[in-house]
């Protein structure tokens, strides 16, 4: 009559993979759950969630992400579905397309940056499903 649910561990604990500092990653990261990086990563990564680089973090590749915070050091291309917080720390060079932004007092972005609110889906090349098609 009253089944009682259990929940896996990754329920119990969230579903959030870290890179602690001092850990360095070379080659491509794939992640279905939100991401956060203290350490390092040189390569591209992915997520259909939310990635948080830390105030000791630093990516070097392509980044293609639902959302994203970065408080530490970003060089690359990033693509951000949604919002892109830029904390007061942040050091980005590069490429950012995203479809919100918001930039702290005292970050360092020395990027080209297009906003397209209608953001869907987007791929690899930079494009989303919408353009593909048209």
């Amino acid at each position: 009559m009253f089944e009682k649910k259990t929940k896996s561990y990754t329920d119990l604990l969230g579903k959030t993979n870290r890179i602690v500092e001092g850990t360095i990653i070379k080659g491509d990261v794939f992640s279905a759950s939100d991401v956060r990086i203290d350490g390092q990563l040189i390569g591209n990564f992915q997520t259909k969630s939310k990635i948080v680089i830390g105030p000791t973090g630093n990516i070097k590749g392509d980044i293609i992400c639902k959302n994203a915070d970065i408080e530490g050091i970003f060089e690359g291309k990033i693509q951000v579905q949604e919002i892109l917080n830029v904390k007061s720390k942040a050091h980005i060079i590069g490429e950012v397309v995203c479809g919100k932004l918001s930039v702290e007092p005292g970050a360092e972005f020395s990027a080209s940056c297009v906003m397209k609110p209608q953001v869907k889906n987007m791929s690899t090349d930079g494009k989303s499903e919408q353009e593909k098609t048209a």
